[in-house]
């Protein structure tokens, strides 16, 4: 008998309710990946920022003239003020929400067009196949940032926190193609979707009943994968001018700072809790993305 048998339950001994079986699992999981907690943590932090932080700061104080110019830290304004009169923490409350609205916005239309593509590269295959894995090709050797800067530039009066959003999301998609495609040519070779197409199932109920469920873990880790390229690309558009001029994202309030010389002037509240901000975020996202990916990759595994 193998020795990694659990051992039964003694006689007489009260079975445990099945909810509290499951809070112990999960709890016991989430002592084995700490990353998914702390990453987890931190990204609901953030996200409560604005919620919570608009309770305590008003969102007018983020326009400009609601203080006085170059206000230093203090009681009244915790991270002072810039030359155009903003509270630098009604910026960050309000900035916040808007900066994850492009990110998970445009990764999730970049995600969505590389499931789509994905799938049908990768179940139909054939010449369905050679063309969408062609054009991911050919587009992969484009430099995408230089052709957001372009596309970015072009548009640069009527940039809105969505349109920035659907301008990364075109070019968000070829990635989660090629990796998609790949997983699912894995799939579809399983003995269980040879058994359904053997019964007859036909390629669309078993791409959602079949190939689909077996995906999630990897889906998920690369949505937040995508959202992660999403908010570099934004923040990166923002920092060089070509964001939403009149909306306060974490971006813009980086560029704002450049512009007017905040370093050389000694005003390091207008840039710093931008930059903290920042790297809070890519910190969260990156420790979410390591632990959905050790529950989407059995490799990487660990037991207890």
């Amino acid at each position: 008998m193998s020795a990694t048998m659990t051992a039964a339950p003694a006689a007489g001994a009260p079975a445990l309710p099945r909810d509290r079986t499951r809070a112990g699992s999960v709890a016991a999981y989430c002592r084995r990946n700490p990353q998914l907690v702390v990453g987890l943590a931190i990204l609901l932090t953030l996200l409560l920022l604005g919620p919570v932080g608009s309770l305590v700061v008003s969102a007018r104080s983020a326009e400009p003239l609601s203080e006085l110019p170059g206000l230093a830290p203090s009681w009244e304004t915790p991270l002072g003020s810039d030359d155009h009169g903003r509270n630098l923490a009604a910026v960050m409350v309000a900035g916040l929400p808007l900066t994850l609205r492009v990110g998970f916005l445009a990764g999730a239309i970049g995600l969505a067009i590389g499931i789509l593509l994905g799938f049908l590269a990768g179940f139909l295959g054939g010449t369905v196949d050679a063309v969408i894995r062609m054009a991911v090709d050919t587009l992969l050797t484009v430099p995408a940032l230089l052709v957001l800067i372009i596309i970015a530039a072009s548009i640069r009066g009527v940039v809105s926190v969505t349109i920035m959003a659907m301008v990364i999301a075109s070019l968000s998609w070829m990635y989660p193609t090629r990796t998609i495609r790949a997983q699912v040519l894995t799939l579809r070779e399983r003995a269980f979707v040879q058994v359904a197409r053997f019964n007859g199932v036909g390629w669309l109920e078993i791409v959602f009943r079949e190939i689909m469920p077996n995906l999630l873990p990897y889906l998920a880790a690369a949505f937040v994968g995508a959202v992660s390229g999403a908010v570099l690309a934004s923040i990166g558009l923002e920092a060089l001018g070509l964001g939403p001029q009149n909306d306060p994202t974490v971006g813009m309030t980086i560029y704002w700072s450049l512009h007017f010389n905040a370093l050389l002037r000694g005003m390091w509240w207008w840039w710093v809790p931008p930059i903290v901000v920042v790297v809070l975020l890519f910190v969260g996202l990156y420790l979410l993305s390591m632990g959905l990916d050790e529950i989407a990759n059995p490799r990487r595994r660990r037991q207890a």
